[in-house]
């Protein structure tokens, strides 16, 4: 290989690697298809928002502050409420799965209030699904207090409060998980077409031998580098733009950044995601192998690792250490940021300067095992 570089040879080499990209259908699926299937499936199917939830109302008492609680649970805007006489009616309903939890005002309700002593309510959920059983008890809980302060202000009772908590949420007034969801999802089309394509396709060339011939040729290796980068780097641009083009039209994510920002943090992502790619390909030269090895070191850490799906501060100590490792977690805050709150070049700057640390780590790896491969 030469170490000349030839303006000819590598515009050559460039034309030759994006017709290899036209010609080859599966690259332009997992580059412009995959982004719309993952975009269709965290934007319509995946809602971490909390719906209503299907519960039993076990009425045990007659009377009448029993059944003015009761209307307050039957009218909450949070519960899809079935009303029993008997909890044994709604037992077999939580455990078949049709209900998520159950509320029991017991008989004794009426008199303990009238008699100025602790009127309890019971409230049984679903402990097999952990978060859903939490917000039934939370909100079961809210109601009961609500229809309490009411009730005591309509009798006079207690007076309003001299202070008054007033909850803003900045950015997603209406807590709407899409506005997280799709820019994550987008950090994984990003990792897939960056690393998982890369490492493919010039594992693909490994296997048919015509690196091998291509690296004969007098070109340097910054050119073979370069020539391989650019085109899927081009590539990975353009389905950003288009999962942002379906983020903000489509499923209504605001974009309140600029384009400067996105493509600032986009293109310092995918330099690392290129250069893992190329570091796969080199050590493993079999696309079966390639596949798998991108799967476990970028695809699943990005899923799990980045704070797409899980808060990174919920997890393990050791576990966060592991998250400064994946490049995906400085690309989803910054995407988040970009979208839904606007251009925070504090925060873009940093996880910029920490990418390109990656990239030249990966780069320099890549170089490295090519030239001792083909040595």
């Amino acid at each position: 290989m030469s170490s000349s570089f030839d303006p000819r040879r590598f515009r050559a080499l460039l034309v030759k690697e994006s017709l290899q990209i036209v010609r080859d259908p599966s690259t332009l699926l997992i580059a412009f298809l995959l982004p719309l299937i993952l975009l269709f499936l965290f934007g319509f199917g995946v809602s971490l928002d909390t719906a209503r939830s299907r519960i039993g109302l076990a009425v045990q008492d007659s009377s009448e502050p029993a059944l003015s609680l009761a209307n307050a649970y039957q009218s909450s805007r949070w519960f899809d409420v079935a009303t029993r006489r008997n909890i044994r009616e709604l037992e077999s309903d939580l455990v078949a799965g049709r209900l998520r939890g159950i509320v029991v005002i017991p008989e004794d309700f009426g008199r303990r209030l009238a008699a100025g002593r602790g009127a309890e309510v019971q409230v049984i959920t679903d402990g097999s699904l952990p978060n859903t059983a939490s917000f039934v008890a939370a909100y079961a809980e809210g109601v009961l207090a609500s229809w309490a302060e009411t009730r005591a202000l309509e009798r006079g009772k207690a007076a309003r409060p001299a202070m008054s908590l007033i909850v803003r949420h900045w950015f997603n007034p209406g807590l709407q998980s899409r506005f997280a969801l799709i820019p994550g999802s987008i950090t994984i089309v990003m990792t897939m077409i960056g690393t998982l394509l890369t490492a493919l396709v010039v594992a693909r060339e490994w296997e048919r031998g015509t690196l091998e011939a291509l690296m004969a040729t007098p070109i340097g290796m910054a050119e073979f580098l370069a020539s391989k980068i650019i085109p899927y780097f081009v590539l990975g641009l353009g389905s950003m733009l288009l999962c942002t083009l379906l983020a903000v039209y489509l499923f209504g994510v605001p974009f309140r950044g600029s384009v400067l920002g996105l493509l600032a943090i986009s293109s310092a992502f995918l330099i690392p995601a290129l250069g893992q790619g190329l570091l796969i390909s080199a050590a493993t030269k079999n696309q079966f192998v390639a596949s798998q090895v991108a799967l476990l070191t970028a695809f699943l850490p990005g899923m799990l690792l980045s704070g797409f799906l899980f808060e990174i501060a919920s997890m393990p100590r050791p576990i966060q250490l592991a998250t400064y490792l994946v490049p995906a977690r400085y690309l989803v805050p910054s995407l988040t940021t970009v979208f839904v709150v606007g251009d925070l070049w504090e925060l873009f700057l940093r996880n910029i300067l920490t990418l390109l640390a990656f990239g030249v780590l990966f780069f320099s790896l890549a170089f490295r095992a090519t030239r001792r491969r083909i040595a």
